[in-house]
């Protein structure tokens, strides 16, 4: 008779273990790349419908009241819903629209965790909270400002996202001169892409993204990158090496660029989420040159006020990188 080996009880049990540890270890990896990278696919192209709806939109200002009393507190204020009731819907398929006061009501969470979950902090409700010192300009050198310090509206897409609006209806037309980011910002976008579930988190389900221009809109959506480039650095040198802008963006990482003029604003307008807080007032280098005739100069934003303007290659400011 032939004999016929196989593996004992023991032995199966054994493996099955071993199987289940290294499953255990390797599962939640696996898990978080898979989300990680069906989110990214969700972003880009919750950015190009926005972009296509916004796209044809003959002008973002103007929607709605905003008045305020003699010491500056609102009185009437239907900016936010009212773009997103007369303006956005026309071009642009949504569920649900919830007013000031009730963005819960549109899977807006309470609570989100900054870029990288450095700190929990409290969702915005209005401009101010978004990032107040964009209202102020810069302390010594001007007041100007926005005046319209508006709350926040929400709705949900057919889409299951939930996307807060932040909107300033006194924005103006982009300018190629100097400027207040807020001038330009017209319409600033905050969404969670599964709701209220978590992890509620900038840069897994939780992004932005910014309109600029009152007519033929720019629409930015940037991933930045946690931390700003350690030191100051020029905006290039001939050989881009690792002591310039754009060298610094790839000494930290191949898939980092520096950000341009457009996608800086949208990343100064939403600097809380991103732990964009320094003490002092700093400048941060765009990759935009001011023009082709000037290409010797490049744009930048000063932080935390917001002031957009243009300086030579060779000064020296921060760096904080996107992805690619």
């Amino acid at each position: 008779m032939k004999k016929f080996r196989g593996f004992t009880l023991a032995e199966v049990l054994i493996t099955l273990a071993i199987i289940g540890i290294v499953a255990a270890i390797t599962l939640p990896s696996l898990l978080v790349n898979v989300n990680e990278k069906a989110w990214d696919a969700q972003k880009k192209a919750l950015h190009a419908r926005l972009a296509q709806a916004i796209g044809q939109m003959n002008t973002l200002g103007g929607y709605g009241t905003f008045e305020t009393d003699e010491e500056g507190t609102a009185t009437e204020d239907t900016a936010a819903e009212s773009f997103i009731l007369d303006a956005l819907s026309k071009v642009y398929k949504i569920n649900n629209v919830c007013g000031p006061d009730k963005l819960s009501s549109c899977g807006v969470p309470s609570k989100i965790t900054t870029l990288g979950g450095e700190a929990e902090m409290t969702f915005p409700t209005k401009m101010s909270e978004l990032n107040g010192a964009l209202l102020t300009g810069t302390p010594g050198v001007s007041a100007e400002g926005i005046k319209a310090d508006t709350k926040a509206a929400a709705f949900e897409t057919i889409n299951g996202e939930s996307v807060a609006v932040f909107y300033n209806p006194q924005c103006m037309s982009d300018k190629s001169t100097s400027h207040y980011v807020l001038d330009v910002m017209c319409v600033n976008f905050v969404y969670d892409l599964n709701g209220a579930e978590g992890p509620n988190e900038v840069g897994k389900d939780v992004g932005f993204i910014t309109a600029l221009g009152n007519k033929n809109a720019v629409v930015a959506a940037p991933i930045p990158y946690g931390v700003d480039y350690e030191g100051v650095v020029p905006q290039y040198t001939n050989d881009a090496s690792g002591d310039d802008a754009v060298g610094a963006c790839k000494k930290m990482g191949e898939d980092l660029r520096l950000p341009n003029r457009d996608e800086l604003a949208s990343m100064v307008t939403n600097a809380p989420f991103i732990n964009m807080d320094k003490e002092s007032e700093v400048d941060y280098w765009s990759s935009s040159v001011i023009s082709k005739e000037n290409a010797g100069a490049a744009w930048r934003i000063d932080f935390p006020y917001g002031f957009r303007g243009g300086i030579y290659t060779d000064y020296k400011a921060h760096v904080r990188c996107v992805k690619k």
